[in-house]
């Protein structure tokens, strides 16, 4: 977990608490070592799982990577780890311990950038090379990836049900100044989620449509990707039309996927798809980018356009906002199929197969 900033969750920290409780339930007699660092929010209530923080997290970056390599796989193994479970990396250090190398992310295939980008394509080729065990978040992922030396596991993310549900009872709820429904744009803005593309699509609705559906967009600013939106509201001349709601509370995320008519993603790459995940179990329709990966997830669930194609992404989302029996029966196929996903699964899938990678490695010695 040392990779997640204590001051910025994303998906990874959603797994990692996920993937620990539900393994904890389904393996009661599989301990943990959790490396959280000092500021990361953790419970720790169970004894079977130590959560140690000797170490820092990612908001000390350097540090942070000096320990991920020659830290903390001496530490686990001083712990009586049996194995390391990491993201997109296999420690320079191992301490004799395999390692089962998560990869849910593809930007090390990139050209360019500065030095986070060249130690993302030296971390994720090297771990390719000598992780015991490799789990890609998809088919599309994996098949990605090339020659690997390793056994490959594909495991979807999850989907807390619990949570991500359509039903509001007893759930927290939006403050009341937040439309009473609205087209939903949620991510932080990173360059390749296109933000300025649903800005452009939504532009092109018809005036009544936009009057009763504004466009919100949910997430943190990213290198001026926030600003990139604003400005082309501006040309567009739909500014007032649109929301910018700004970094929400984690615990909001339900809400803000069952108050929207429908969740638009003109996203250049992914590696599965959470949102769209979590949108079709709260019972919110969905408007993707058409990529190979979403369709893996979403299947007959949510609707396909390239958004690059502005009109025929306007035709799609009036569509979506129009006709109600549409948009109905893509709610209904979404919460269907969204139970494809969950934490309980990916849990039962990844520890199993740690521990035949470490009982077939037991027998070849």
């Amino acid at each position: 977990m040392l990779c997640e900033n204590p001051l910025r969750r994303t998906g990874l920290t959603t797994l990692g608490h996920a993937l620990v409780a539900e393994a904890r339930a389904q393996f009661p007699e599989v301990g943990w070592v959790v490396f959280a660092g000092p500021g990361q929010p953790w419970d720790e209530g169970d004894p079977e799982v130590e959560v140690v923080r000797d170490f820092p997290a990612n908001d000390r970056r350097a540090a942070r990577l000096w320990a991920d390599h020659f830290r903390v796989g001496p530490a686990a193994r001083a712990r009586g780890a049996a194995a390391l479970l990491t993201v997109g990396f296999v420690p320079v250090r191992t301490a004799g311990l395999p390692v089962a190398m998560h990869v849910f992310s593809l930007h090390h295939r990139r050209p360019g950038g500065g030095p986070g980008a060249w130690y993302r394509r030296w971390a994720v080729r090297r771990g390719l090379d000598r992780a015991a065990l490799v789990i890609a978040n998809s088919q599309w992922t994996a098949a990605q990836l090339g020659p690997v030396a390793a056994p490959v596991l594909v495991s979807h993310e999850g989907v807390d049900h619990g949570r991500f549900r359509p039903e509001a009872a007893g759930m927290p709820v939006l403050p009341a100044s937040w439309p009473r429904e609205y087209v939903l744009w949620a991510s932080n803005f990173y360059a390749y989620k296109r933000a300025p593309l649903a800005v452009a699509a939504y532009a092109r609705l018809a005036p009544e449509l936009r009057r009763r559906f504004p466009l919100v967009l949910v997430g943190g600013d990213w290198h001026g990707g926030r600003a990139e939106a604003e400005a082309a509201a501006r040309r567009a001349g739909v500014a007032e039309n649109l929301v910018f709601a700004g970094w929400v509370d984690d615990a909001l995320l339900p809400a803000i996927y069952r108050g929207a008519r429908v969740h638009v993603l003109p996203t250049a790459e992914e590696t599965f798809g959470r949102s769209v995940a979590e949108a079709m179990a709260c019972g919110c329709p969905c408007l993707v980018q058409d990529l190979p990966v979403l369709r893996e997830v979403a299947g007959a669930a949510a609707d396909y356009v390239d958004f690059a194609d502005t009109p025929a992404a306007t035709a799609a989302l009036t569509r979506l906002c129009a006709d109600d029996t549409h948009a109905a029966a893509r709610r209904t196929t979404g919460l269907a199929r969204a139970q494809s996903f969950s934490f309980a699964q990916l849990a039962r899938e990844r520890v199993t197969a740690i521990r035949a990678m470490l009982a077939q490695r037991r027998g070849a010695a």
